[in-house]
């Protein structure tokens, strides 16, 4: 059954009456309120220009513990070089738009549509969407972004212009912030190779549910 939401009503029906494809809600809006509310809960918004708004809650999610990160071994030579520099958080924007352009396999389009892209440029403002970036000679040429809740990352997309750029922002991201946990959300064989593994809903969802008591709500450790 797919729930329909009400404008003024923020709550979420239950992850676990999510369609087989994941698919669980549909309509409502993407503040902040509304956008926090579902990442707390393990749902997240994905459509297109054509549809309107529809949250998802995969039934299997596909996660990466950060010590089982899986670095290769030329992986590794390239980042004891000076090939990539890295920041965070100063050019969310720009990692969003190309994150927006990117081709993809199998896909047609984008899901990071216009309001998207401004929904998640106003949590990045209040301090609850957050980017890294990889640049190669002063040129931004990787990155991904996402929302942190406690000390759950949920990637939303990275992108690539050059090899290996977005493999070494997620290394970045896992060596550096104290992550307990990258909610990828879905299966793709670029993170599967990274290590990343499915876990059942109510698992993660109780992994969130600990996190929001641990940390008192959404966390901001960027």
């Amino acid at each position: 059954m797919i729930f329909e939401l009400e404008s003024e009503n923020f709550s979420f029906p239950h992850p676990k009456y999510a369609e087989d494809d994941g698919l669980l809600a549909i309509g409502g809006d993407l503040t902040p309120k509304r956008l926090l509310t579902a990442y707390k809960h393990g749902i997240f918004p994905w459509y297109a220009d054509d549809s309107p708004i529809l949250w998802y809650a995969p039934h299997d999610r596909f996660v990466l513990y950060p010590n089982q990160l899986k670095v290769s071994k030329s992986m590794r030579k390239i980042l004891s070089t000076t090939l990539f520099s890295f920041t965070y958080n100063t050019a969310f924007e720009d990692v969003i738009a190309n994150c927006s352009k990117i081709d993809r396999k199998d896909q047609d389009g984008t899901w990071i549509v216009a309001d998207m892209r401004n929904a998640y440029t106003e949590l990045h403002h209040l301090g609850f969407a957050h980017s890294i970036e990889v640049w190669k000679e002063k040129e931004l040429v990787g990155g991904l972004y996402g929302v942190l809740v406690g000390k759950v990352f949920c990637g939303e997309s990275m992108f690539s212009k050059v090899s290996n750029a977005s493999k070494a922002a997620l290394i970045f991201l896992v060596q550096n912030f104290g992550i307990d946990l990258i909610d990828c959300q879905v299966h793709t064989s670029h993170l599967e190779s990274m290590g990343a593994i499915y876990m059942p809903q109510q698992q993660y969802l109780d992994i969130l549910q600990q996190q929001y008591l641990k940390q008192d709500g959404l966390q901001r450790i960027f």
